[in-house]
C-alpha cells in the first residue's frame, strides 16, 4: 500500500504533546542573557533625548542600547528578493540607525539583561523623549494625498491589471452593481510570539534560533545586514508555533538579537511580548475596496471594475493583491483593476493568509451575489454560468474542478431546499439565512530549485533531509510520505530531518506552496536514490535480478522485483551487505515550473454558510460552514482537512470578529492584546465539513498537488455576509459584521 494519499496521523505528534519538541524560545544555551526591546511610543517624530543611567544601574543588566550607540548595518536588501528565495527583510527600513520614528512601537533603545524579567524591568527605565509630528494613521488622514501604485509585492506585481475597455462593458450592460467596503486591519497572533535566540562562535560565525517560515530567508536577510558571508550564519528552526505570513519575512529584532548577543559576548535570547507582536511583524492593511460588476440581463457579465485603497509604510508600497482573483476566476473581456496607497507611520504590512485573494474575493463575491437577486439567478447558477473556461490569455488551467466543487457543495449542504426570499425563514427570535462563494486561490512559483537529500542504511531504515521547517502545517508527516513512497519502503521505515540550513535548500513556505516545493524535493531524492539502488542491482552478478532491464524492476517494501524475471526478488539490506556499503545516498532537485507557464494557475473551491441573527442584538451565529475544493492530489486527507478547517474558521473570524483599528491621534493600535482582538473560540465553532473533488494537475509537479493552506479561508467571509444577507435582508459591506452593523435600525425598518 502506498503511503501517500493515506489519512496518516503526524509524525512529530508525540513529540509536540511530550513536550520534547523544542521552540525557539524553548533554546536554553549555557549563559544565556535576555533582550528586551523598547518600543516608540509616538508614531512620527524624533528621539531627542534617551535616558539610560537608570536602566544599567538596574540589577543584572549587562547593556543598554540606543540609536547613538548601535552599529551600523552594513546593507538593507530590498523586498523583491524576498519572493525569489533570496533575503527576506520585512520591510526597506531597520531602526536605531538613526533618531527618526516612523511608527509606533518602532524598536529605539534594546536592553540584555540576566534574566527576562530583569531585561524588561529595566527597560521600563530607559527615559525616551520625543519630539513628536502628527501622525497620518488611517486611510481617511491620507486620502488626498493617495497615489496609484505602479509596483506591488516589492516590485514583483503590477499596480493596475487591465484588459479591453472595461467603460464599454459597463455602459453595454443592462445591470449594473457598484458596492463599497470597509475591513479592518488584522493581526496574525500566532500562538508563539516572535522569538530568536542568538550565538555567536569564536570563529565569528553566527548561529540563530528563530521562529521563522523560511530558515534560508533568515540566513540571507541577516548575513546581508550584518555584511557577514551567507556560509557564516546558520539558522536553526524546527518547530515553529503558527505564523500565517508573519514569519515569512525577517523582521529588525531577529538582526537586533544577533547586534545584541555580539555586543555583550554572549548568547542572547528576545522573546516578544504580545503587544510588541502587534507592532514588530506586520499586518493585513486597513483597506477599502469598490467593485462594479455590469452584466447582461441573464447575469453574464459584461465587465468588472475593481478598485482597492489601502495604507503602507512611509518607506514601502506594499498592498496585498486584491484584484489577482477577480480578474480571473469569472469570463469577462473588459476588466479593470487598480490599487492606491497611503503612506502612513505604521510598519509595512505584510503577508496574511490567503493575502490579497481572502478580501478581494469577498469583495467579488458578495457583489455577485447581489447580481444574483438582481436579475433572479440563484447564486450557484450565476457562478457556472460566468465561471471561466481558461484564463484571460486563453491558457488552459493547469487543473480545474470549479464546476465540480460549486455541484458538490451545494448537494452536500443541502442548497437546493433553499427559500431564496431574505428574512422568511426564523427560528424563534433568530432569522436563518444561507449564503455561498466561489474560492480560489494563485499557485505560487515564484521560488527557486528546491532540494533534498535521501539516504538509506544497511540495515533499510531511510533519512530524508530538507531545510523545512514545521509550522503546523504537517509538511514532516506527508514528507516522510512521500519518501517513503519514493524509495518504496515501509513509511515506518523512514524518518524526516529538517529545520536546518546546513541541510539542502527550501524556500520558505509562502502562498500554500509548502507541500508542493517539499513533496517534490523529497519525490526527487527518493526517487534518485531508488534508480542508484535499482542500477546496484541489475549490474551485481550476486543479485537475483542481475543483467533485467532497470525499467523493468519496482520496489515495495523494501523489496525488488522484476517483470522480466518474475518470482526473483532482491531486498535493499540484501544489496547494501553484498557490496559492502553501509549506506547510500541521493540528492535531488526540483525546479518549478517557469512564471510564464502557458496555464491558468489557480486552485478552486466553494464555500457555504448557514447564519443564525438575531436582529435585535445584532448577533450573528454561524451553525454551518462547508465547503468543496479541487486542490489536485492530496497527499493526506488527514492533514489536509485539517488545514482547510482552520481557514474556513479563520475565515469566519475575519467575517465576524477580527478587526483593529489605529488611534487616529497617537498613531497606535487600540487592541494590542488578545483580550481585545477578538478571535473565535470554542463555542463560536460552527459544524464544519469538508469535501474534496481531487484533480489531476501534471504541470504543478512531479505529486500534482496544488496546495490547501490558504483556499480554505478565501470565500468564507463572503459566504457569511451573504447568508447574513439572506437572513435579515440587509448587506452588510464592511467587516468585521459586528453587531451595531447587523441589528435592525432603530425605526425597525429593513433597509437593504
Amino acid at each position: 500500500m502506498t503511503a501517500v494519499g493515506r489519512p496518516v496521523t503526524r509524525v512529530d505528534g508525540p513529540a509536540k504533546v511530550t513536550g520534547t519538541a523544542r521552540y525557539s524560545a524553548e533554546i536554553s544555551l549555557p549563559g544565556t542573557a535576555h533582550l528586551a526591546i523598547v518600543g516608540a511610543t509616538i508614531a512620527r517624530g524624533r528621539v531627542s533625548a534617551a535616558g539610560t543611567a537608570e536602566a544599567l544601574a538596574a540589577e543584572g543588566v549587562l547593556a543598554v542600547l540606543t540609536h547613538r550607540d548601535l552599529p551600523k548595518v552594513a546593507a538593507q536588501p530590498p523586498l523583491l528578493p524576498s519572493l525569489l528565495g533570496g533575503a527576506a527583510p520585512g520591510e526597506t527600513f531597520f531602526p536605531m540607525q538613526d533618531d527618526t520614528v516612523h511608527y509606533a512601537g518602532q524598536p529605539v533603545a534594546l536592553v540584555v539583561a540576566e534574566s527576562y524579567e530583569q531585561a524588561h524591568h529595566a527597560a521600563s527605565l530607559v527615559d525616551v523623549s520625543y519630539e513628536s509630528a502628527p501622525p497620518v494613521a488611517t486611510i481617511e488622514q491620507g486620502r488626498d494625498r493617495a497615489y496609484e501604485a505602479e509596483r506591488l509585492f516589492g516590485g514583483l506585481m503590477p499596480g493596475r491589471n487591465e484588459r479591453g475597455d472595461v467603460e464599454a462593458g459597463l455602459a453595454r450592460a443592462e445591470v449594473r452593481i457598484d458596492a463599497a467596503y470597509r475591513m479592518a486591519a488584522n493581526h496574525h497572533n500566532a500562538l508563539e510570539a516572535p522569538s530568536t535566540v542568538a550565538v555567536w562562535e569564536e570563529d565569528g560565525r553566527l548561529t540563530l534560533y528563530d521562529s521563522t517560515m523560511g530558515i534560508r530567508a533568515t540566513q540571507q536577510t541577516v548575513a546581508a545586514l550584518l555584511g557577514l558571508p551567507i556560509a557564516d550564519v546558520r539558522v536553526i528552526t524546527r518547530f515553529v508555533g503558527g505564523g500565517f505570513g508573519s514569519k515569512a519575512m525577517v523582521w529588525p529584532h531577529t538582526t537586533l538579537t544577533a547586534i545584541a548577543a555580539r555586543h555583550v559576548g554572549r548568547p542572547v535570547k528576545l522573546m516578544l511580548t504580545r503587544p510588541q507582536a502587534f507592532t514588530s511583524s506586520g499586518h493585513r492593511e486597513e483597506q477599502e475596496q469598490r467593485i462594479t460588476l455590469g452584466a447582461a440581463a441573464d447575469g453574464r457579465l459584461t465587465a468588472i471594475r475593481h478598485e482597492k485603497l489601502s495604507i503602507t509604510s512611509p518607506f514601502d508600497d506594499w498592498a496585498e493583491p486584491a484584484t489577482g482573483v477577480s480578474s480571473q476566476l469569472y469570463a469577462c473581456d473588459d476588466y479593470l483593476g487598480v490599487h492606491r496607497l497611503v503612506r502612513g507611520n505604521t510598519m509595512t504590512p505584510t503577508f496574511t493568509r490567503g493575502p490579497g485573494e481572502t478580501l478581494g474575493v469577498h469583495v467579488l463575491e458578495t457583489a455577485m451575489d447581489e447580481l444574483a437577486y438582481a436579475t433572479g439567478t440563484d447564486p450557484v447558477e450565476l457562478r457556472l454560468r460566468n465561471r471561466a473556461p481558461a484564463d484571460p490569455h486563453g491558457n488552459p488551467w493547469s487543473s480545474d474542478g470549479l464546476a465540480a466543487c460549486l455541484r458538490l457543495g451545494a448537494e452536500r449542504f443541502g442548497w437546493p431546499r433553499r427559500n431564496p426570499e431574505p428574512r422568511t425563514t426564523r427560528d424563534g427570535d433568530w432569522l436563518i439565512g444561507t449564503g455561498m462563494a466561489a474560492a480560489a486561490y494563485p499557485i505560487a512559483f515564484f521560488m527557486p530549485p528546491q532540494r533534498a537529500r535521501a539516504r538509506i542504511l544497511a540495515d533499510g531504515s531511510v533519512t530524508v533531509q530538507t531545510s523545512t521547517q514545521e509550522f503546523g502545517t504537517g509538511v514532516l508527516t506527508m514528507a516522510t510520505q512521500v519518501g517513503a513512497d519514493a524509495l518504496g519502503v515501509p513509511l515506518r521505515d523512514v524518518r524526516f530531518e529538517g529545520g536546518d540550513t546546513e541541510l539542502p535548500n527550501s524556500s520558505a513556505a509562502v502562498g500554500s506552496a509548502g507541500a508542493g516545493m517539499v513533496g517534490s524535493a523529497v519525490h526527487a531524492a527518493g526517487t534518485a536514490l531508488r534508480e542508484q539502488l535499482i542500477a546496484l542491482a541489475v549490474d551485481d552478478p550476486g543479485s537475483p535480478l542481475h543483467g533485467v532491464g532497470p525499467a523493468s524492476v519496482t520496489v515495495t517494501g523494501g523489496r525488488l522485483t522484476s517483470s522480466e524475471r518474475p518470482g526473483a526478488a532482491d531486498g535493499y539490506r540484501d544489496l547494501l551487505a553484498r557490496n559492502h556499503m553501509p549506506d547510500a545516498e541521493a540528492t535531488g532537485t526540483w525546479r518549478p515550473p517557469p512564471l510564464d507557464t502557458p496555464h491558468g494557475l489557480l486552485t478552486f473551491g466553494a464555500q457555504f454558510a448557514e447564519v443564525a441573527v438575531d436582529p435585535r442584538l445584532g448577533l450573528v451565529r454561524v451553525r454551518r460552514l462547508a465547503g468543496a475544493f479541487a486542490p489536485g492530489r492530496v497527499l493526506n486527507p488527514l492533514l489536509a482537512r485539517s488545514q482547510l478547517m482552520g481557514g474556513m474558521l479563520w475565515g469566519l473570524s475575519q467575517a465576524l470578529l477580527e478587526g483593529n483599528r489605529m488611534d487616529p491621534r497617537h498613531g497606535r493600535w487600540t487592541a494590542a492584546n488578545l483580550a481585545e482582538y477578538l478571535v473565535p473560540v470554542n463555542a463560536d465553532a460552527p459544524d464544519v465539513t469538508v469535501d474534496f473533488v481531487e484533480v489531476d494537475d501534471a504541470v504543478v509537479g512531479p505529486l500534482g498537488a496544488k496546495g490547501v493552506g490558504e483556499i480554505g479561508q478565501v470565500g468564507v467571509a463572503a459566504a457569511i455576509a451573504n447568508a447574513v444577507f439572506h437572513a435579515t435582508g440587509r448587506r452588510i459591506r464592511t467587516v468585521p459584521m459586528t453587531p451595531e452593523l447587523v441589528m435592525d435600525p432603530p425605526d425597525g425598518e429593513c433597509r437593504r
